[in-house]
């Protein structure tokens, strides 16, 4: 008995021996396309890099990250009126008017703009931020990831669901639902874009004004309230193809025969799928969400084909920081800041979906 408890011992550190003489390429490879990199951006965001330049580069510390992230909140006073000495009320609206956000910034040591206004007990406050357009560009990629994403499982979802279905033409309907995800973004940002128009050669602006339901002048595009909508509509639409295909997989792997069980047990199509369905279907969901939320929160191209500089995602506020403004160090620091908000995300996921490592 002892000699097979030693045989075994050793067969099994033969094995680990091996494991790791076969994931050491592996590892190595990691290492020079994944690690290296991330270490190098890492470096480079603490200092003034320029990119393409002959100039020194130096050390600056936590500068770059203080102008990216660097926020306040002050409250805006109002307009005092000087003849009753009370707040000066907008004759049009009714409102007590308000004195600009702009003026009641800090504009020293650093200056602050204005992200958004908001009412909190009465008062009126606005949020400033030394980059303005990179905490616009992290919330705007926040609501699409979110968005996207949910919108992304629920229609992926149905779709799945269908085609998963026995009925005469599946094959033809699985092949069809894939040409929007098929098609490259940048053709489809384009073809979307000209849909978009503001006037009635734009497609939807036509079918608006046809069904009477605006003056076929709608600008989509360039109303900062239409925007955000817009890209969204445009990768759901884009995407939603890929969520349906990872979770027709998953669906393919549940036995037929629970569904009959729970059938002669007189649970119909809605219990069923609340009680069996989803919760066989957690690791395939848990695996759709890790990938298309880390996807949409590095969206790039959709922002930089649609909008270009009208508004930014995070990647594509990183891209301009690198290539137009030649700031290395400062892209730097905000490829750092995606790659966190990513790793928090990827985690979060993992720990509320139950994903496990093998030694739990």
């Amino acid at each position: 008995m002892a000699k097979a408890k030693e045989f075994s011992s050793d067969l099994a550190k033969q094995e680990q021996r091996l494991a790791y003489m076969l994931l050491a390429p592996t590892f190595i490879v990691l290492l020079a396309i994944a690690i290296y990199p991330l270490l190098s951006v890492f470096g480079y965001s603490f200092t003034n890099a320029t990119f393409a330049s002959s100039q020194p580069t130096e050390f600056i510390g936590l500068q770059n990250y203080q102008s990216l992230l660097s926020m306040t909140i002050v409250q805006v006073p109002p307009v005092i009126d000087e003849a009753t000495g009370q707040p000066k009320i907008n004759p049009d609206t009714g409102e007590v008017e308000y004195e600009s956000s702009v003026r009641v910034l800090p504009r020293r040591p650093v200056r602050y703009k204005p992200v958004t206004e908001f009412t909190f007990l009465g008062n009126k406050y606005v949020l400033g931020a030394t980059d303005a357009d990179f905490i616009h560009a992290v919330w705007d990629t926040l609501v699409f990831g979110v968005a996207t994403v949910f919108l992304e499982l629920v229609l992926g979802m149905i779709v799945a669901l269908i085609v998963n279905a026995n009925f005469k033409g599946r094959g033809f309907m699985r092949a069809l639902i894939l040409v929007p995800w098929v098609i490259p973004t940048a053709v489809s940002s384009q073809i979307w874009a000209y849909m978009f128009a503001a006037n009635r050669t734009g497609f939807f602006n036509t079918v608006l004004w046809h069904l009477g339901l605006g003056s076929g002048e709608i600008p989509f595009l360039s109303d900062p309230a239409l925007q955000l909508p817009s890209m969204i509509l445009i990768d759901v639409w884009k995407t939603t193809p890929f969520m349906a295909l990872l979770l027709l997989a998953g669906l393919q792997l549940i036995p037929a025969d629970i569904y009959e069980a729970a059938d002669v047990d007189g649970a119909g199509p809605v219990r069923s799928f609340f009680q069996l369905t989803l919760p066989l279907l957690k690791g395939t969901i848990a695996v759709a969400l890790v990938f298309r939320t880390l996807d949409a929160l590095r969206v790039f191209d959709l922002f930089q084909i649609v909008l270009g500089q009208a508004r930014y995602s995070m990647a594509s506020f990183t891209y301009y920081q690198l290539i137009q403004n030649r700031a290395m160090g400062y892209s730097s620091a905000s490829s750092m800041v995606i790659f966190v908000v990513l790793s928090i995300f990827a985690v979060s996921y993992m720990r509320s979906l139950g994903v496990k490592s093998d030694e739990h």
